[in-house]
């Protein structure tokens, strides 16, 4: 763990590698954006989830139960978790394919992220449609 935050001598094949491909440090710098385009994407989803349990927006107020609110809340959470430690682990990856110039874009993680939002938005729009109108009646004027 240590030398992660060790500033690391470079060897000559790496001194020799940056010379074959200047681009390098533009890539590294790439690769750090990104990866904080990720966790503000990941802090987005915690907050979410936050707002969605804390201020029981799916919950009509007439209702007399507890609501499943809190189930969206945690989905939300749960994928926020999974967001930090895969772009954590996918920074370091990408980090050391381009130290070694055998970078390969995988598709995995962005068809994985697009599924795990496109279900949580599924499980935001049914919970939206499926509140009783009856009990919301008693709050909405006609």
């Amino acid at each position: 763990m240590i030398s992660l935050f060790k500033t690391k001598q470079p060897t000559e094949e790496q001194v020799l590698l940056g010379k074959q491909n200047p681009n390098r440090v533009r890539d590294h710098l790439a690769n750090e954006r990104t990866y904080l385009s990720w966790m503000r994407m990941a802090i987005a989803l915690l907050g979410v989830g936050v707002i969605v349990v804390r201020l029981r927006i799916l919950k009509p107020p007439m209702m007399p139960s507890v609501g499943n609110g809190w189930k969206l809340g945690l989905a939300f959470a749960v994928i926020g978790m999974l967001t930090v430690w895969l772009s954590t682990y996918h920074y370091f990856a990408v980090r050391n394919d381009i130290d070694t110039d055998t970078f390969d874009p995988p598709d995995r993680w962005v068809v994985l992220f697009s599924l795990a939002i496109t279900l949580i938005g599924a499980g935001v729009i049914f919970y939206v449609f499926a509140a009783p109108l009856e009990q919301l009646n008693y709050i909405i004027p006609e």
